[in-house]
């Protein structure tokens, strides 16, 4: 077994060696050969990390390191819902296995499918071109992705009991408002009116879907050469059953553009070529048939939300908790998305 991340031995107390002998008895048909290892990425949410033996490659999920919050980063849950999901809707990666024994390791994990192709973050993969070519193809490629998630049957696919519809966009915003203001540290205008309006003005949709609750692009896996094609659609972390404009809203607020103010994250789709918010929402309207009359809510919520992830990251930080200098100035980015969410419900982005 060799650990391909040096790192990860410093600073993750994993046995790899316990993994393999628990992956080999769950899945027989593994190869033989050495596992290697490689952590995907390193945020504060689920921890990833690639285990390749010979031509066999999965990918295993687990939560954080130290205390978590009660409920947070449940993956039996995760698992559970991509049984449910994958056989449905195959862009979910198809789940192997889940373990919950402490003797194999600190934290219970699953592993799955790994989903081949490209993640577009930060830059344009060459081989897609330029933006002006590749921009209206990857926004078609998203919008229709959602809309074909969307589209799903939950009851047929038996995922009914991992949600409750009712009440939903309700729960969520007064959930994120909690949220906010348990890690808040600035005094920002605007943020209680923008509160104010958000419980005011919650919406109820009749209609009821899966909801992914972070569809966005760099969740996305997209087809080596094609980048109108996709072949995966990762971290099912937060999906439920519930308001499918609630996805929408999400999406459209990381969906940035180019004369936004900073937003705190990689934006790729302010790029020429990529679709604008506002046809975003047209090209969605127009393949998914529904009514957009109530947009702008779900865009200011999704600004709302985004900004409430940025917020609980810098005041760990500010506590010193975290020591990393990248999040010194998140609470300009938190204030320039209150502004956009407070914008929106004005009129004035879409």
């Amino acid at each position: 077994m060799s650990d391909a991340t040096p790192e990860t031995k410093k600073t993750q107390q994993i046995d790899w060696e316990k993994v393999e002998r628990f992956l080999r008895g769950a899945l027989p048909d593994l190869p033989q050969g050495e596992m290697n290892v490689r952590q995907f990425s390193e945020g504060y949410s689920n921890l990833t990390y690639l285990l390749q033996i010979s031509d066999w490659e999965g990918v295993l999920r687990r939560p954080p390191f130290g205390e978590t919050p009660p409920k947070a980063h449940d993956m039996e849950r995760e698992f559970k819902m991509l049984e449910k999901v994958n056989p449905v809707f195959p862009l979910a990666p198809k789940p192997y296995v889940y373990c919950e024994d402490p003797q194999v390791m600190d934290k219970h994990f699953y592993v799955m499918e790994k989903k081949q192709g490209l993640v577009v973050d930060e830059d344009l993969p060459e081989v897609y071109g330029n933006s002006e070519t590749a921009g209206p193809v990857i926004s078609k490629n998203i919008i229709s992705t959602l809309v074909q998630l969307q589209s799903i049957d939950y009851k047929q696919a038996g995922l009914a009991d991992m949600g409750k519809p009712a009440g939903f966009m309700e729960r969520q915003v007064k959930g994120w408002i909690k949220r906010y203001h348990h890690s808040k540290t600035d005094e920002l205008e605007g943020l209680a009116e923008l509160e104010e309006w958000l419980i005011a003005n919650i919406p109820v949709n009749e209609e009821t879907t899966i909801v992914h609750n972070d569809f966005k692009l760099n969740n996305m896996v997209l087809d080596g050469e094609n980048p109108g094609i996709a072949t995966g659609v990762l971290d099912w972390e937060l999906s439920t059953i519930g308001d499918p404009l609630s996805d929408v809203g999400s999406t459209l607020a990381y969906w940035g553009q180019a004369e936004d103010a900073d937003i705190g994250i990689n934006i790729i789709s302010s790029q020429p070529g990529f679709y604008t918010r506002k046809e975003f929402v047209e090209e969605y309207a127009k393949q998914s048939g529904r009514d957009m009359s109530n947009i702008n809510y779900y865009l200011a919520f999704g600004f709302y939300k985004l900004a409430g992830i940025l917020q609980q990251i810098y005041y760990r930080w500010k506590n010193g908790e975290i020591e990393d200098e990248r999040f010194r100035h998140l609470n300009k980015a938190v204030a320039n998305l209150i502004d956009m969410a407070n914008r929106t419900r004005r009129g004035e982005v879409l």
